[in-house]
Formats: C-alpha cells, sequence, structure tokens
C-alpha cells in the first residue's frame, strides 16, 4: 500500500524562471544574450554540484558569493550575490497545486526531498506548496544527495512509513530514479517534455499509481 508520496523539487513541482532574463538590464548591451545566458547556465551547474554545502545561513551566504564570483568572471562584470539571488525566481508548475491537494484528500503523507541548500523549505512556501506537504528534505539538511539513498532516510522518518510503502517522483533518472530505488523505494519519472521517456507526463497521474492495498 502506499501511504507516502515523495517529490523532487526543481522540474517535478517547481520551474526556474531563465535568471538571464532578470539580469539583462544589469548587464552592458556589449554582452550578449549568449554570453550572458552561458555564464549564468555554468553558474548553475556549479551550484547543482555544491548545493549541499548550503547547510545554514553562513555556509549558504558563503556558496551564493563563490556562484556570483563565477558569474562576475564569466561576464567581466560585478554581479553581487543579492543581485544573483533576486535574479532567480522559482514558480510551481500548474500542476502541483492541484495533484497535491488531490493526493492529501487520498490520505498520503507528502515530502518534497530534493538536492537543494536549507532554503528548500522557504523556497516551496513562496511557491504555495508548503501548506500542502508534512516536510521538505534537502541534500543539504540531509548531508546527503541524490542518488545517495540516505537523503531518503529523513523523508521517510517524516512520513512514518517503510521503503516499500513510499513512492518518489522525480524528473532525473540517474538521480531520482536510481536513489529512490537504492533506498527501496519505488520511483516514478516525469517526463513534463511528452517525449516518452518517462513514466508520467503531469503530477495529475500520480493518483493512477498509487498502491490501494
Amino acid at each position: 500500500m502506499t501511504r507516502a508520496v515523495f517529490l523532487d523539487a526543481l522540474g517535478t513541482l517547481v520551474e526556474l524562471e531563465p535568471p538571464w532574463h532578470s539580469l539583462r538590464d544589469r548587464v552592458p548591451e556589449s554582452v550578449s544574450d549568449a554570453r550572458l545566458e552561458r555564464a549564468l547556465r555554468a553558474e548553475m551547474a556549479y551550484y547543482r554540484d555544491h548545493a549541499h554545502e548550503g547547510r545554514d545561513e553562513a555556509s549558504l551566504a558563503e556558496l551564493r558569493e563563490r556562484c556570483a564570483a563565477l558569474v562576475s568572471e564569466q561576464l567581466g562584470v560585478e554581479i553581487s550575490a543579492e543581485e544573483l539571488v533576486d535574479a532567480i525566481q522559482f514558480d510551481a508548475y500548474p500542476d502541483a497545486v492541484p495533484a497535491l491537494k488531490e493526493l492529501r484528500e487520498r490520505g498520503q503523507r507528502l515530502v518534497s526531498v530534493s538536492n537543494w541548500d536549507c532554503s528548500l523549505p522557504a523556497v516551496l512556501e513562496r511557491c504555495g506548496l508548503g501548506g500542502l506537504l508534512d516536510g521538505a528534505v534537502s541534500s543539504a539538511g540531509a548531508g546527503a544527495r541524490k542518488p545517495d539513498p540516505a537523503i531518503f532516510a529523513p523523508a521517510l522518518e517524516l512520513a512514518g512509513c517503510a521503503p516499500d510503502e513510499a513512492m518518489h517522483i522525480g524528473d532525473t533518472p540517474a538521480e531520482d530514479v536510481e536513489g529512490a530505488r537504492a533506498a527501496g523505494i519505488r520511483p516514478l519519472l516525469i517526463d513534463r517534455d511528452g517525449d516518452g521517456d518517462g513514466d508520467i507526463t503531469s503530477l495529475r497521474e500520480i493518483k493512477e499509481h498509487l498502491r490501494d492495498g
């Protein structure tokens, strides 16, 4: 029986607004759109590999300073950590709230499990999802990042269930699918582009994969 549903954040529950759009007015015209986008994509890749290092307010601030320095070096323009943070905004996917509400009505415990810094709960709250979740586990808080199965231990504790009673939804085969399997949790791959590589294309389809007993 499925008692808990775990969900990845970026690419599953929330999407990132292109930060290069927000920073365009801050960067001289001599910096091309392509160069600006490349610099921010490099920052995003760096952050993805180091998000777990943002364990608390101090270490998160230091990580953001490193990210801003990387962007500044790539652009040849000084971009502060505050400017970078302001440019990085997330929105909940349109299917997130309806799906979470429906799952809660079915009695599911809902926990976000994501490779993220310690700001994950605040980000989900700003996106209007905090009140629909029973908790959020970040790689920074767990001390492990997917596909390490250790990140799922706090989620299982929050949900009060065994691994075979949980299901994890994510958009990355190498992290979400393999990590969940390693933890003994059934994975469900979401493919929002509908390329045929996933199990579902919308969070509204999760209910069709729940086990009733």
